[in-house]
């Protein structure tokens, strides 16, 4: 059997510097010179290792003895990986083919030759991780001044031309339809007893459809990615804090956060963004504005993080004072079990350390029917002294709070930075850092103190007192999740003994 050479071309991306495939081919034609070959291409796929179909067809037919060289325009060609390369051409050894490159001439017969072989190889992995690095450098650079870096387009939103520095990009306009959707979601898996199905059972029910998926329906998952994704929140000066206390890396300034845009989250080696981890994440604000308030965001978002332990009390269907019940001795959950009797199922709460470990003296057993009609009762009683409700005020209503808040962030910042130099500081350096430090701290402590004196600006929002008094006289009508949503409105917690019981009220 006449053997022929095999002509080998590789192209990854079409681009005016590289060269053509084409190209590629013609150039190694003169090295064979009038003889018998044929042509092995791959277009579109990357040097990095041997995973293209061309290349294996050549492998194949050298292993059934057709090929008597392999001919390449340049080594990269064939390989950046310079184990791959020494793989293949241990192969080539071992069927007796000969290894041209057209443009880096040696002879692979010889020790010196063999020895420059596998000195380019080097040289071209090295240039391909260079390459790497630079897509890498470029992508975070980009992405790290707010420039819209693809993927998919989230639910809310739809894409827009923007400009950047006088760099055209995009960025995301608000869909209003679909934004009340978003802030639904959010207010919904706020309130600590609803969880995603609940959500997607309610969407479905009430007919609001999913546009971005193909038969408009939702899903948990997709929910779960709604609510982790802060390319949705106003971002604000708590926001910022969040991030930074998960370990996050912010490359805005506190002062940018003034609770109007989203941020973007991206993954160090910039593969998209990444929720579920927020440690070492790049957050960054985004150029579009966000949807929903940045307590709504991060109740949301805290819940998500502690999932596992929030999961027991959401599901309890046995009590509506279930999650606000706490054994006085120990501090443990009160948790409530059923005892079948001849006429009736008998509830009752118990210590859930007492009940594991036996190692708690708090109350053996305490009925539940009893236990709630007191609470209730306590409930009315505090309720009757409030002509109105008040909610908590939110800071940033008045401009000085958040004007300090930002000088209180932007001075531990500068401490921080003080701190990291100490290693490396000499004995006149220190007394510049501990003098520097010591001025920082008693600034911020001002700021603190003047914090702590204002006060909001007079526009409380109230709860409705009405509604609450309305739900407690028909207690008896109310669903299960109507019960439990009263409760959270006015009890943080309640401690109870077999002696005494404290309640610790909301309002």
């Amino acid at each position: 059997m006449e053997k022929y050479d095999a002509i080998y071309g590789r192209q990854s991306v079409d681009r005016v510097d590289s060269i053509s495939i084409e190209s590629q081919i013609e150039y190694c034609q003169y090295e064979v010179r009038g003889g018998k070959y044929k042509t092995f291409t791959d277009k579109g796929y990357s040097g990095k290792n041997v995973d293209r179909p061309q290349f294996q067809a050549m492998m194949d037919a050298i292993r059934r003895g057709e090929v008597s060289r392999v001919i390449v325009y340049r080594l990269d060609r064939i390989s950046r990986s310079l184990m791959d390369f020494m793989t293949l051409f241990t192969e080539l050894q071992k069927y007796g083919v000969e290894f041209v490159s057209c443009t880096e001439k040696f002879d692979t017969s010889s020790p010196p030759g063999r020895a420059m072989l596998k000195i380019i190889v080097v040289f071209a992995e090295l240039e391909r991780e260079t390459i790497q690095q630079r897509v890498v450098d470029a992508y975070m650079s980009r992405s790290r001044k707010g420039f819209y870096m693809g993927g998919r387009i989230p639910y809310g939103y739809k894409l827009e031309p923007y400009t950047i520095d006088g760099r055209k990009t995009s960025h995301y306009a608000v869909i209003p339809e679909e934004a009340e959707v978003v802030k639904l979601i959010f207010a919904m898996y706020a309130q600590p007893q609803t969880s995603y199905g609940d959500i997607v059972r309610y969407l479905e029910e009430h007919g609001i459809e999913n546009s971005r998926s193909k038969d408009g329906s939702w899903d948990r998952c997709r929910i779960a990615e709604m609510i982790k994704n802060p390319v949705y929140v106003k971002a604000d000066l708590d926001l910022y804090r969040f991030y930074k206390d998960q370990g996050s890396l912010l490359h805005n300034a506190p002062e940018d956060y003034i609770g109007t845009f989203g941020c973007y989250l991206y993954s160090e080696k910039g593969a998209g963004r990444k929720q579920c981890h927020l440690e070492g994440q790049h957050v960054v604000l985004a150029p579009h504005e966000g949807l929903v308030s940045s307590d709504i965001w991060l109740k949301a978002r805290i819940k998500c993080l502690g999932n596992q332990q929030v999961t027991k009390p959401i599901k309890a269907k046995n009590s509506w004072l279930a999650g606000k019940l706490k054994c006085g001795k120990c501090g443990y959950a009160m948790t409530i079990r059923k005892c079948q009797l001849k006429t009736r199922v008998l509830r009752y709460f118990i210590c859930s350390h007492r009940m594991q470990t036996n190692k708690c003296e708090g109350i053996p057993g305490m009925k539940a029917d009893e236990f709630e009609a007191f609470i209730l009762g306590e409930m009315v009683e505090h309720v009757k002294q409030f002509d109105v409700l008040q909610q908590p005020q939110k800071r940033q209503e008045n401009p000085r709070i958040h004007e300090l808040n930002v000088r209180i962030e932007q001075t531990q910042q500068e401490i921080d930075r003080l701190l990291d130099r100490v290693t490396e500081a000499n004995e006149t350096l220190m007394g510049y850092i501990n003098q520097r430090i010591m001025e920082l701290d008693e600034r911020a402590t001002a700021y603190r103190q003047e914090l702590a004196e204002l006060s909001p600006l007079d526009n409380t929002s109230t709860a409705d007192l009405k509604e609450i008094k309305n739900c407690m006289e028909h207690w008896d009508d109310l669903s299960f999740d109507d019960k439990r949503a009263v409760v959270d409105q006015i009890i943080t917690k309640i401690k109870v003994t077999e002696d005494t019981c404290v309640i610790e009220w909301k309002i």
